[in-house]
């Protein structure tokens, strides 16, 4: 007989048995966890809807610094636009103020900026509740697949 068959080998150690009988035991435990994870559908979703929540999450972050900063810049342009009208008008500096203040334009882009500043929250807001709706509409097609 051959050494496959049993005849001319020694015995195998037991220890050594239960070791590979413990391996395999792991391995297999292990790709039964993968294929139930593969199979677990309502969770895979839940995944992919929270890794949506958390991309919105920062781009409307990222949206609101955008917001804050084009204000800022939106108030230093009137205040350019005013300080050249000054010069050339060569009034005194109340007279372009006073101008400034009876359009509104100064006032109404401060209160805009610190309005931003004060409750970003709508801005964010919309944003997440689109991308909300974007990942709810990707759920029911992939579902419907």
């Amino acid at each position: 007989m051959s050494e496959k068959n049993g005849a001319a080998a020694s015995k195998p150690d037991p220890a050594a048995l239960r070791a590979e009988i413990a391996q395999t035991r792991a391995d297999l435990g292990e790709t039964v966890q993968a294929l139930a994870a593969k199979a677990d559908v309502k969770a895979r979703a839940k995944d992919q809807v929270e890794q949506t929540k958390q991309k919105v999450k920062a781009q409307a972050a990222e949206a609101g610094e955008k917001v804050v900063a084009a204000a800022h810049t939106a108030t230093d342009k009137v205040r350019t636009v005013a300080a050249q009208a000054s010069d050339k008008a060569k009034g005194t500096a109340a007279q372009v103020t006073d101008k400034a203040k009876e359009s509104g334009a100064l006032d109404k882009a401060q209160g805009a900026r610190l309005q931003v500043q004060r409750n970003p929250l709508p801005a964010t807001a919309v944003l997440a509740a689109a991308a909300a709706i974007v990942g709810i509409i990707l759920i029911i097609r992939g579902s419907r697949r």
